[in-house]
């Protein structure tokens, strides 16, 4: 039977129950090669070739799928969707084609699915495809800047520098961004400034608040007054004036649309509003979600949805809340990020008809943190 390879058992188990028999599931566990612990891991004056080594604890899971291969040499490698399942994917391709011949560089042996639903799994394994290569050069390149960086610079400052000072890829560019707008900060100029507000009672005795925006046929400023002789003037002025009458209001109607489906940024942001929960947390309980099922993969910029997702969206907003919840047309949201890969989708949940009691009702048995976390994204995914 063939072989199918994911992350995690977790995810292996859910994908096993949708395959059936007929398919072995396995989990490499992560990573199954890393760099060589030593200084030379990467040699930048030869082309940045790198020396890898399978650590000690992935050898028993190379060692299980390589028994499963020998009773059935089909491979299907089916790691998340991103850079590096990209790259776990390319691992295993590598250390297998020494071992059976029929894996080779150019079999389309990759898989790859948004969502961990039968449907999608099902509609994948009708599309394999080669390993990205662009996608693991890029994983190659952050690894090697990883190593190049942090690896072999924070020695130095932990001798020159006290509390342990460290350098990274990421971490030592933040730093230099915090400090340039800490310097910004220290080189701002404050300036005084006045506005007058007034209380006014209706014929109700219903008080209500309004700003001074114009003063002598003047319309004042953002900052309102710049000198407090002005605003003493303007307060003398209105204490002066015994009766004031409201000649006209205005009213408006405006619509405020919701905001779009959750990416990875802002369903952190929104979890640690919401739920208290640091990102870490957000993502952990988030793999959960993704690893049963429920949700879409939860590292991504996107925001959009697939159309027969938009579809179900409005079928459920319809069955649950009726058409006059229902806009009249589709929202489309435009990505503000660059470099955003429209081909993934926004987080959002895999059965759009189920909030979290649904889905515990169908025996998902949720944990009250991923049930929280849960109907936040069903929450934002409806609206």
């Amino acid at each position: 039977m063939p072989v199918v390879v994911v992350e995690s058992p977790a995810k292996a188990k859910t994908i096993e129950k949708y395959l059936g028999k007929d398919f072995k599931v396995l989990a490499s566990y992560g990573h199954v090669r890393d760099f060589k612990p030593k200084y030379e891991a990467v040699d930048p004056q030869n082309n940045f070739k790198v020396i890898w080594q399978v650590p000690t604890n992935a050898r028993k899971h190379i060692n299980a799928i390589i028994s499963a291969l020998e009773s059935d040499p089909n491979l299907i490698l089916a790691t998340d969707p991103d850079r590096e399942g990209e790259a776990i994917s390319w691992h295993l391709e590598e250390i297998l084609k020494t071992k059976f011949r029929d894996i080779t560089t150019d079999h389309k042996n990759r898989i790859s699915f948004t969502s961990i639903t039968k449907e999608s799994v099902q509609s994948a394994l009708k599309e394999p495809r080669q390993i990205d290569m662009d996608l693991v050069d890029a994983y190659l390149a952050r690894r090697t800047m990883d190593f190049l960086v942090g690896f072999n610079l924070s020695p130095i400052l932990w001798k020159k520098l006290p509390c342990g000072a460290s350098a990274g890829r990421v971490q030592s560019v933040c730093l230099r961004l915090v400090s340039e707008r800490e310097q910004k900060i220290e080189q701002f100029e404050s300036r005084n400034y006045w506005t007058i507000s007034a209380a006014f009672k209706n014929t109700k005795k219903q008080e209500f608040k309004a700003n001074l925006v114009v003063f002598d046929g003047k319309k004042l400023g953002k900052f309102g007054f710049d000198s407090a002789e002005a605003a003493s003037n303007a307060e003398q002025l209105l204490k002066e004036l015994k009766h004031y009458e409201i000649r006209s209001i205005i009213s408006k109607d405006s619509a405020l649309n919701p905001p779009p489906p959750f990416t990875t940024a802002t369903l952190q942001q929104e979890a640690n509003r919401k739920l208290r929960l640091k990102s870490t947390e957000t993502m952990r309980v988030a793999q959960k979600l993704y690893e049963a099922g429920h949700i879409t993969y939860m590292r991504t910029d996107a925001i959009n949805m697939a159309p027969g997702a938009v579809k179900e969206c409005r079928d459920a907003v319809n069955t649950l809340f009726g058409t006059n919840y229902l806009s009249q047309k589709q929202r489309v949201y435009k990505n503000k990020a660059k470099n955003s890969q429209e081909a993934h989708e926004c987080i959002r949940p895999t059965r759009l008809s189920q909030n979290a009691q649904g889905l515990n009702i169908q025996g998902a048995s949720l944990t009250q943190l991923e049930a929280n976390l849960y109907d936040l994204i069903w929450k934002r995914t409806i609206a």
